[in-house]
């Protein structure tokens, strides 16, 4: 534990200061009549927030409450790949059998979404299991360093992760994750099947199951007619294939050209991520802070604001370990499903259990893409609930169940 050490986020001075000055300097598009949230990020909306970005935003702030986080650095090697200096963030409990989590977040997110869960799964121990929860900033990422070479893809992103939680102790332990998390901790459960005990993951993507390989499931699908819910989910489905996934398509085969735009103007960047935090969310209330702190992580981020692209374009040219793998079925890995009505897809229940052994499952009646930020008393819930006694993966973790013993609990 020796070259784990405790780490500040302190963005130079420089940078900050750079960052007034390209604000300030914006040029903005024109926009056509009537058009709204169809075309994109609406110029009102991209004005008001530069406005307060320039004048009102103080990252000061925002980095000090970053920092009152249990923030931590440590170098990881990959095989074949440079060592790499990653930040996460640690959370451990004081149950000495605290059941040990990885959470594991996606684009455009970053570790800040883990700060909402890590208070409910804090005081676990009695009533509900506790956790010590790592939350690292992925390599490209935040406040992690990022690789030079060509071919880092998914397998080396779970490798990081597997080493992480080697490092600090963990031989075996549980995974969270939504976006590239869920693939992330998919493919940790695919090569480290004796190390990743049970999945939690919030972006469910299985597929029609069929007759050879799911034969049960195969047939309760072709008799039963979908539900309205059911139908719902399609559409959405269907929304985000035709309308929403363009950006995905750019990442995945040209990330390099879309990087200079994104590391030039903060306003591109904004308008970027920002259409897909209202667009993949359920209504959720954005405040000025919230969106620009976000932002702002990718902007000050250490690798450099068009290193956390290049992520789509390795997973869609790996042939084995690519997306594709992370949505069939993973065996040994026991599976938890949290289904969300504005997921970027959603699929029938049936779908999602051609993925692996399922040990549990919730239906959420609101919701998106980022539930840990959005809805944190439902992942929380869920992590509650499947790792607790009576849950599908109680004890799953030898020696780990997250409870206070006995004697300790009388004390």
């Amino acid at each position: 534990m020796a070259s784990i050490e405790p780490y500040t986020i302190s963005v130079p001075e420089e940078q900050r200061q750079q960052l007034t000055q390209k604000l300030e300097a914006t040029t903005f598009p024109d926009e056509l009549d009537q058009a709204g949230w169809d075309y994109g990020a609406p110029l009102a909306d991209v004005k008001r927030l530069v406005k307060y970005w320039r004048e009102k935003f103080d990252w000061r702030k925002q980095e000090a409450k970053l920092n009152e986080l249990p923030n931590f650095k440590t170098a990881i090697q990959v095989d074949g790949f440079e060592s790499l200096d990653i930040h996460f963030v640690y959370q451990k409990s004081d149950v000495e059998g605290a059941i040990p989590l990885l959470f594991s977040h996606g684009w455009p997110g970053s570790f800040i979404e883990v700060t909402k869960i890590l208070p409910l799964l804090a005081n676990g121990g009695k009533e509900a299991p506790a956790f010590h929860i790592v939350a690292p900033s992925l390599p490209n990422y935040g406040f992690s360093s990022g690789t030079k070479k060509k071919g880092f893809g998914l397998p080396q992103y779970a490798e990081t992760c597997h080493k992480l939680m080697l490092k600090l102790g963990y031989d075996k332990y549980v995974t969270q994750g939504g976006d590239w998390g869920c693939m992330i901790t998919r493919i940790m459960g695919l090569l480290y099947p004796q190390h990743v005990m049970a999945s939690h993951i919030n972006m469910v993507r299985g597929h029609a199951p069929e007759f050879l390989s799911h034969p049960i499931l195969a047939t309760q699908h072709a008799l039963a007619p979908y539900t309205q819910r059911e139908k719902d989910g399609h559409a959405r489905s269907k929304w985000f294939l035709e309308e929403g996934s363009g950006y995905r398509l750019e990442q995945s085969t040209k990330p390099q050209t879309l990087g200079y735009a994104l590391a030039d103007t903060p306003v591109g960047l904004l308008a970027w991520i920002y259409e897909k935090l209202h667009d993949w969310t359920d209504s959720y209330p954005w405040t000025e802070d919230e969106i620009l702190t976000w932002v702002s992580i990718y902007w000050f981020s250490t690798a450099g604001v068009a290193a956390n692209l290049r992520i789509y374009y390795e997973a869609m040219h790996d042939t084995q370990f690519g997306r594709e793998r992370t949505e069939k079925w993973i065996a040994h890995v026991k599976l938890g499903l949290a289904h969300f009505p504005k997921e970027l897809t959603v699929v029938p229940k049936s779908w999602g259990r051609t993925m692996g052994p399922v040990m549990y499952e919730s239906q959420n009646e609101s919701g998106g893409h980022f539930p840990a930020w959005e809805k944190p008393e439902a992942i929380a819930r869920d992590l509650q609930e499947m790792f607790g006694k009576g849950g599908g993966a109680f004890g799953v973790v030898k020696g780990k169940v997250g409870y206070l013993s006995p004697r300790t609990a009388k004390l």
